[in-house]
């Protein structure tokens, strides 16, 4: 058997595996479509098609009538942006700090950053509860978003070291022998190599602040719930409303496809740019 008939069947083989990964994490995301857009007694049909069998968008103003859809998507938005900017930004200046410095506790510091990120969220539920009470920080959004922080900031800071460590040393040195300052190098050298990193940072932080159910449903009340709680008010008593909820979860998804889009290239570019050294 030749060398090319080994590496062409090696590639189709990998080209199978690639399709059957798609087809896998794509199917949840076509039948929620599928659902949204179809009748709703054929959402509850107990033979489901695979195939769409109607199309309507009766679902879709079902969902914007059940219940206020604008207010939590709104404060959603807020609560998202706002993790984001404030994340990225103190995010940032400490992973340049563990990157670039050398301090006494240094190591105590990156080890307690990866041990924050094994706790489960769900067992800081009740802290988070009770602190937020005493601080006078319940039901409003500005203490969801100091709580979306904490597990998010630990993945922001461990992420933006390695793609620091990989920009090298002597770039900001031969800036700062031309007359630059520290501040001035990094602005004009390490911030333009990082940018790419710094927004594949901030789509994942958005995500993770966007999709968050568990504390926006504890923290928050039903006046200031979250897009994610939002989607609650599909499962009542009387049952779920399936394909409403569908098309609430569509409407729900155009912010992070939207986002995508946008910075598609830059995230490539910055996933791949923290990935060979630590």
């Amino acid at each position: 058997m030749s060398t090319a008939t080994v590496r062409g069947r090696s590639r189709a083989g990998w080209n199978l595996l690639g399709f059957l990964v798609f087809v896998v994490a794509g199917f949840p995301v076509y039948w929620m479509l599928n659902t949204a857009f179809k009748p709703a007694k054929d959402a509850i049909d107990p033979d489901p098609s695979l195939l769409p069998t109607g199309f309507t968008l009766s679902n879709f103003r079902r969902a914007l009538d059940i219940a206020d859809f604008w207010g939590p998507v709104g404060r959603s938005l807020v609560v998202s942006l706002a993790v984001v900017a404030i994340g990225i930004v103190v995010g940032m200046l400490a992973a340049l700090a563990i990157s670039r410095f050398a301090f006494r506790g240094r190591k105590i510091v990156i080890v307690g950053i990866l041990a924050v990120q094994m706790v489960p969220l769900v067992a800081m539920i009740i802290p988070v509860f009770l602190l937020l009470n005493d601080l006078d920080q319940y039901d409003k959004l500005s203490g969801l978003i100091i709580t979306y922080l904490t597990f998010i900031l630990p993945f922001t800071v461990w992420t933006l070291r390695g793609f620091i460590v990989n920009i090298p040393r002597e770039l900001e040195e031969a800036a700062m022998v031309d007359g630059c300052s520290r501040t001035g190098a990094f602005v004009r050298v390490v911030f333009p190599l990082l940018a790419p990193g710094m927004v594949a940072t901030s789509v994942y932080g958005f995500i993770q602040a966007w999709n968050e159910y568990l504390y926006a449903l504890m923290l928050l009340s039903q006046k200031n719930q979250t897009a994610t709680v939002w989607l609650g008010n599909f499962t009542t008593k009387h049952g779920t409303e399936y394909a409403p909820m569908m098309a609430g979860a569509t409407m729900m998804a155009v912010p992070i496809v939207a986002l995508f889009l946008l910075v598609q290239r830059k995230m490539a570019a910055g996933l791949t740019a923290g990935a060979v050294k630590g």
